[in-house]
C-alpha cells in the first residue's frame, strides 16, 4: 500500500521525499561477533529469568541480554534455587545497517526498516504464553527488556498472570509513563509524587516516552513488582536527546544496578537470605555533649561492627561528633571516607569522650549539613548518615539552618537517609527528619543490632530522580487546523521547536522544519494516528497526537507494492520538489555523564 505525504514550510515552499515507511527501530544495535551460548533448560525450575531484547540483537548473544543475565546469576549463584534464563523468543526486528552513525541518519532521516509494531506484538504473544502456560505451575518469573524489548514487557503487563512475577525491569522504554514529570515546573523536580516503579531516571521532566506511553505503566495487580531504568539523557524516555545514552546502560552499570532490586525481590520471595550487599557511604555522627555519657559507651561496640561490615562489603565510612553551635567543638571530624579503616575508628570511637553542653536542643541540623557537604559521597552507592543523640534539634539552627535545606541536601546527593539513634523521650522529635530521608529512628538499644542489619541489606544504589530549582523550556506544538479534501487529510501546525519529528502508527517518517503535513493513502480499516514530536537543541516536547479518520468510508488503498511474503509492508512517499537531505545528530555534541560508580 502506498500513502503521500506533502510537506510544506512556513515559506510555502514545498519539498519531495521519497521514503520508506519507517518502523521505528529503536535500539540502534549491531549484532556482534560472539558464539551462540546454548542454554540447556531447566524441568520446571523455581525460577526462570527472561530478557527481551532490542532491536537487532541476535538471540542468545545479545550484549544486554548477557549483561542481564551475568549481573543476575552472579548473586542466584549464593542461592540454592533452581533457575535457567530465557532470551525471548521473538523477531527483535532491526534496519540493519552496520554503522552507528549511518543508522542515526536513517532514523532522523529516510531508511528502510522491517516491521516494528508487527515485532513488538508477537514479542508479546511469546511472553505472555511463556509466562501463562498451565506447565510448571510453580515456577516465578523475572522479566526484564531493552528498548523494543521494553515494550514488549511494558505491554504485556496487563495481560500476565500476576501470582507468578516476582518482578518486570524495563530499561530505555519508548512507552514509558511518569506522571510527576508532567508541566512547565514538574512535580519530579521537587522531589514530590515519585512513581514507586521509578527506579532510577534522573531526569525529572522525563514524562512520556518518545512513541507515547502505556498507561497505567503498572498495573494494579503489579503494585510493587514493576520497575522502570531511563538514563540521564536517553532520547526515548528522557525529555533529552542522546542516542549514546540510550547505548550506555552496560557501560553506565544499570544491569548491575537493577540486579539488587530484582535478587532483593528473589529472597524475599523465597524467604531466603541475601548475602548480596551494594556499596555503603555511612557517616557516623555522634552528639558528645555531657549528658550522652552513657549512651555514647552502649553504642561504640555496635558503631564498629556497622563500621567492619560496612568496610568488609567494599564500602566506606567516615566519623564525626558534634555538640552546640555555642560550643566551638563542634562539628569534628575524626576521619572521612579516604582515611577511615577499621583501626583508625576503634581508635576515635575511644577518643571520643561526653563532656560540655548544658542546654538543648543541640545543633544537629547544622552538622549534618556540614556532613554531607564536606564529604566526597561515591555515586552509585547506598548513603546512610547515622546520628547518635539523646536531644532533638533546633529548627532553623543557631546559624538559620533550616529542616527543608538538609533535606533538600540529603535528597540531592541521593539521598543520605538519616538513621537516628535516641531515647524515648524525643524519638518523636526525629520521626519528620527520618521520613523525609528515607531513614528509620530506633529509640530501643536493643534493636541496634538489628538496624545495621537492616543498613547493610538496603539495594537502593543509584538516585530515583535529581531535583533541580530550573528545569529546561521544553518546545511546544500545536495543531491550528486539520481538514479532510478528497481524501487527504491535511495538519497545520505552530510549533516553538526547530524541527518536528514525524511519526505515524509509532513508525518514524523523518524530520521537518515545515508546519504543514498532508495524508493520503492510508488504510480505512487500520487506526491511524499521527505524532508530532517538537525538538530542540538538546530537548523535545510532548507529542501531539493527531487521529487521521478519514470520512470517506470508499477509499481503497493501493495494493500494487503488497505481496504475501511482505503483507504488512507499507510505503510512504513525502512529495514536494526536492529532497530534503537530513543530517545526523553530531554524537560529540550530545553531552553523556557515565554512572561508574567513581567518584
Amino acid at each position: 500500500m502506498r500513502g503521500k505525504i506533502r510537506i510544506k514550510n512556513s515559506g510555502g515552499q514545498n519539498y519531495h521525499i521519497k521514503i520508506r515507511y519507517f518502523a521505528v527501530t529503536l535500539a540502534l544495535l549491531s549484532s556482534i561477533n560472539i558464539p551462540r551460548v546454548v542454554v540447556e533448560a531447566v524441568s520446571c525450575p523455581d525460577l526462570r529469568v527472561v530478557f527481551a531484547r532490542g532491536s537487532g540483537g541476535e538471540r542468545w548473544s545479545d550484549k544486554n541480554y548477557l549483561e542481564y543475565k551475568n549481573t543476575i546469576e552472579t548473586k542466584l549463584k549464593t542461592t540454592d534455587l533452581k533457575y535457567e534464563f530465557i532470551d525471548l523468543d521473538y523477531p527483535a526486528v532491526a534496519i540493519g545497517l552496520d554503522k552507528l552513525s549511518t543508522t542515526v541518519g536513517a532514523l532522523f532521516g529516510a531508511g528502510e526498516a522491517y516491521e516494528f509494531g508487527d515485532s513488538v506484538n508477537a514479542g508479546v504473544d511469546s511472553l505472555s504464553n511463556l509466562v501463562n502456560s498451565s506447565s510448571c505451575p510453580n515456577t516465578r518469573y523475572v522479566l526484564g527488556g531493552y528498548s523494543q524489548g521494553a515494550m514488549v514487557v511494558s505491554k504485556s503487563l496487563e495481560k500476565l498472570n500476576a501470582n507468578k512475577i516476582i518482578y518486570a525491569a524495563t530499561f530505555g522504554d519508548p512507552k514509558i509513563y511518569l506522571p510527576e514529570g508532567e508541566g512547565l515546573m514538574p512535580a519530579a523536580c521537587r522531589g514530590d509524587n515519585l512513581s514507586d516503579y521509578r527506579k532510577y531516571v534522573p531526569d525529572c521532566q522525563a514524562y512520556i516516552g518518545l512513541l507515547g506511553a502505556y498507561i497505567p505503566y503498572e498495573p494494579e495487580a503489579l503494585v510493587g513488582k514493576v520497575g522502570t531504568w531511563c538514563n540521564k539523557r536517553d532520547i526515548f524516555c528522557s525529555s533529552r536527546l542522546s542516542v549514546s545514552d540510550h547505548l550506555g546502560y552496560i557501560a553506565d552499570d544499570l544491569y548491575e544496578d537493577a540486579s539488587r532490586v530484582i535478587f532483593d525481590k528473589i529472597t524475599k520471595t523465597y524467604d531466603i537470605k541475601n548475602t548480596i550487599s551494594s556499596p555503603h557511604d555511612t557517616a557516623i555522627l555522634i552528639d558528645s555533649t555531657g549528658s550522652m555519657e552513657g549512651m555514647i559507651e552502649q553504642y561504640k561496640n555496635e558503631a564498629l561492627r556497622l563500621a567492619e561490615e560496612t568496610l568488609s562489603s567494599g564500602g566506606r565510612v567516615a566519623l564525626y561528633d558534634y555538640r552546640d553551635l555555642d560550643d566551638p567543638y563542634t562539628p569534628v571530624q575524626h576521619c572521612d571516607f579516604n582515611t577511615c579503616t577499621l583501626e583508625k575508628i576503634q581508635t576515635e570511637l575511644n577518643n571520643i569522650q561526653a563532656d560540655g553542653g548544658g542546654d538543648t536542643p543541640e545543633s544537629l541540623l547544622s552538622a549534618s549539613f556540614h556532613v554531607m557537604s564536606s564529604l566526597k559521597w561515591k555515586y552509585g552507592s547506598t548513603k546512610s548518615l547515622v546520628v547518635l543523640t539523646d536531644a532533638n534539634y533546633l529548627s532553623p539552627d543557631r546559624d538559620g539552618m533550616s529542616f527543608d535545606e538538609v533535606v533538600a541536601l540529603s535528597k540531592k546527593i541521593d539521598p543520605v537517609n538519616f538513621y537516628i539513634i535516641t531515647s524515648d523521650a524525643v524519638g518523636h522529635t526525629y520521626e519528620m527528619l527520618a521520613s523525609a530521608t528515607d531513614g528509620k529512628v530506633v529509640t530501643n538499644f536493643d534493636e541496634l543490632s538489628f538496624l545495621t542489619d537492616y543498613i547493610m541489606e538496603r539495594y537502593d544504589t543509584l538516585p530515583r530522580v535529581e531535583e533541580t530549582s530550573s528545569v529546561a523550556t521544553l518546545p511546544i506544538l500545536t495543531v491550528t487546523k486539520k481538514e479532510e479534501i478528497e481524501s487527504k487529510i491535511t495538519v497545520k501546525f505552530n510549533s516553538t521547536g526547530i524541527k518536528t519529528l514525524v511519526l505515524l502508527n509509532d513508525s518514524i517518517l523523518g524530520m521537518t522544519n515545515g508546519n504543514e503535513i498532508t495524508v493520503s493513502g492510508l488504510d480505512p480499516n487500520a487506526k491511524n494516528e499521527l505524532k508530532l514530536v517538537p525538538m530542540g537543541e538538546d530537548v523535545r516536547g510532548e507529542a501531539v497526537i493527531i487521529a487521521l479518520e478519514t470520512n470517506n468510508s470508499g477509499l481503497e488503498p493501493d495494493l500494487s507494492q503488497r505481496n504475501e511474503k511482505n503483507a504488512s509492508r507499507v510505503e510512504a512517499m513525502l512529495e514536494p520538489k526536492e529532497t530534503i537531505k537530513m543530517r545526523a545528530p553530531d554524537l560529540s555534541l550530545i553531552p553523556k555523564t557515565p554512572n561508574t560508580g567513581s567518584n
